[in-house]
């Protein structure tokens, strides 16, 4: 009788090789793990996303003159708005798509996969992200803090999800972008 190989850990591909990009074992990543990965990636995108928008804002908005007027104050809202969607969706999409994790998740050693347990598709990470997108809102006057309030209620709703679902740890997000996951290396 032959005797089987033994059964590899999940996430590990033998037939990747050791120096080809294999992952280590891993298990769902903790809502702890996961916190502090947006912190670090919240961090960075909010100094990158100041620079930018400042330097736009000051540049194009306010015009040589340097004065806010009520329009000039509303064009400023509305242009912030739409540069920091565009920035926060497009860091998120790009990075869980094309890598898999973003410079928070790297740190953290978590890693977000798709439902074959690659790279989620470019389609997968932005519906993985969209509650992110609410801050569009701020480019009609008054509804910026709308946008901001329905922000704050999918984040609890994502941590109160990953913290009740002891086995797999997804939330609403993870299964509205076709059961991504997000896995931490041990």
């Amino acid at each position: 009788m032959t005797e089987q190989p033994p059964t590899p850990a999940p996430g590990f591909d033998p037939a990747a090789g050791p120096y080809s990009g294999a992952r280590a074992a891993t298990r769902p990543a903790e809502l702890l793990d996961r916190f502090l990965a947006r912190l670090i990636d919240g961090i960075l995108l909010a100094i990158v996303n100041g620079v930018i928008v400042s330097a736009i804002i000051v540049g194009a908005v306010m015009g040589d003159s340097g004065g806010f007027y009520a329009a000039s104050t509303w064009a400023a809202g509305a242009v912030s708005a739409v540069i920091s969607t565009v920035i926060y969706l497009g860091y998120f999409t790009y990075l869980e798509s094309s890598r898999g994790q973003t410079v928070g998740k790297m740190v953290m050693k978590l890693h977000t996969q798709g439902p074959g347990g690659g790279n989620p598709t470019m389609e997968q990470a932005l519906r993985r992200n969209i509650w992110m997108g609410a801050g569009i809102l701020g480019i009609i006057p008054f509804l910026g803090i709308l946008g901001g309030l329905a922000e704050l209620v999918a984040v609890i709703m994502i941590a109160v999800g990953i913290n009740n679902d002891t086995v797999n740890r997804q939330a609403w997000h993870d299964h509205f972008a076709g059961e991504t996951r997000v896995v931490k290396e041990v």
